[in-house]
């Protein structure tokens, strides 16, 4: 790959979009952008803080019985890279409410735009 691609101001733009997007999404439990946002595929996976789940079907299942929205929280060392016009990644750490945790996202350029085809969230132990 040729250094170039990596982090080209247009596509990074576009995918901090997509990451801007579901972040607020997130945080207002609008499911029908968290849904959008996955890739609709059997493929997909979401590691979170208690559960695993695999394919879109599992992960939309997941989102519409969430009951309420993520908790307001803080983003902090927020790096995303982009690899060429098609793929990057995501990766945060958040605070919220004495909790301190990070999570990862792998971006896909789709037909239908940026979608996530794979998630994991976890929390840092004594810390917060």
């Amino acid at each position: 790959m040729i250094s170039g691609e990596i982090n080209r101001p247009d596509i990074h733009r576009e995918v901090m979009e997509a990451f801007v997007r579901y972040e607020q999404a997130l945080l207002a439990n609008d499911v029908d952008v968290l849904d959008e946002l996955f890739w609709n595929s059997r493929f997909t996976v979401r590691y979170g803080i208690a559960e695993n789940l695999y394919g879109y079907g599992a992960i939309a299942g997941f989102r519409a019985a969430r009951p309420v929205p993520v908790p307001a929280r803080q983003l902090a060392n927020t790096q995303i890279t982009t690899y060429g016009p098609d793929f990057a990644t995501a990766n945060t750490e958040f605070l919220r409410e004495g909790v301190h945790g990070r999570q990862s996202q792998t971006w896909m350029r789709t037909p239908d735009g940026w979608r996530v085809v794979s998630a994991h969230v976890s929390l840092m132990p004594g810390k917060g």
